[in-house]
């Protein structure tokens, strides 16, 4: 709405004495908030894939090599018993209330959000049994066949409606570099995978998402899994693992942190680190529909998949997730 107009719908209100009137008339007008009936397409039929036509992934996993560092360690942090949701997004957009236009839903830190600080992470309690503080969060997956009737399901807004599926599991992992050890993170180091607005970029450079079904870890797809009675959809987000030894974070939060080569090495003037990875598990109804939360452009597809997280462990517990990965063992905190 244009400057001169906002000035005489104040005047005629201000006459009126409709304060209300105002609000609702600006409101109505504004460029923030869900535009009805936008957003509300997709996905699309060819947005979802029987899990067996799926082939199933060629070519072993890269072998760590005797420089490598072989050791995993899984941080057991719940899978959001707290129901931890909102439209923020702390590493995108700080400062900013419900600067996601969708939801997302945490593990980890219990107070993140938009306002989050450094300081209030460190400070806050959080749902890993061993205190890892560091937050990890990711769009929730709804069941449109059905209404979210409970405030966080329909709060969003922007075409994001439906019941939120909550995750049966979720697995927070670090695995090591088959060709260097690691090196510890940077405290508050952010950290993003995936592409949010993949459906219109008119490239798939950064989709790494991969979609499945528990009972074909070989089979994983951008696209929306249909699997057998039983079996649990899954979401694999693994997360850029070589830094560049200087900053926490960058404009387009991607230069900082960047993905291996395909055998392992990290690109010229970076630095290996733990590889984060988020393995989200879901219990699908045969046949329901279901849809990734989205900026309404998006159309709800599955390649807009993404994650991200701010680590806000110790340096002690830091220390301990690179001697486990560097020493090649399998540890649990």
């Amino acid at each position: 709405m244009g400057n001169e107009r906002r000035l005489l719908l104040l005047a005629i209100c201000l006459v009126l004495g409709g304060g209300g009137l105002l609000a609702v008339l600006l409101g109505a007008s504004g460029t923030s908030g869900p535009r009805p009936g936008h957003g509300s397409a997709g996905p699309a039929p060819t947005d979802y894939v029987d899990i067996g036509d799926v082939s199933p992934s060629s070519g072993p996993a890269p072998t760590t090599g005797p420089d490598g560092s072989a050791g995993s360690v899984t941080v057991e942090c719940g899978h959001n018993g707290e129901d931890h949701y909102n439209e923020d997004n702390l590493v995108v957009s700080p400062g900013l209330r419900a600067g996601a236009h969708h939801t997302h839903a945490y593990v980890g830190n219990l107070s993140a959000d938009a306002m989050s600080t450094d300081a209030s992470l460190d400070a806050a309690a959080t749902s890993c049994a061993g205190g890892d503080r560091s937050t990890y969060y990711w769009p929730v997956l709804r069941r449109t066949d059905r209404p979210g009737t409970r405030p966080f399901e329909t709060s969003a807004g922007h075409g994001n409606a439906g019941e939120i599926l909550p995750e049966a599991s979720v697995r927070v992992e670090f695995r090591g570099n088959p060709v260097s050890k690691v090196v510890p993170m940077p405290r508050f180091l952010r950290g993003m995978t995936g592409d949010a607005v993949a459906f219109t970029a008119g490239t798939d450079a950064d989709v790494r998402a991969r979609w499945g079904c528990s009972g074909s870890p070989d089979r994983t797809t951008t696209r929306y899994p249909r699997c057998p009675a039983g079996d649990l959809v899954t979401r694999t987000l693994a997360f850029p693992s070589c830094w560049n030894g200087l900053d926490t974070a960058s404009a387009g939060h991607r230069s900082h942190l960047r993905f291996p080569e395909a055998g392992g090495d990290c690109p010229r003037g970076t630095f290996p680190v733990p590889e984060l990875r988020l393995t989200l598990a879901y219990e699908v109804p045969a046949g329901a529909a279901i849809a990734l939360d989205s900026f309404p452009e998006q159309r709800h597809s599955p390649r807009t998949d993404h994650a991200m997280f701010v680590n806000a462990m110790t340096d002690a517990q830091m220390a301990g997730v690179v001697d486990c990965l560097n020493t090649g063992r399998d540890c649990r905190t």
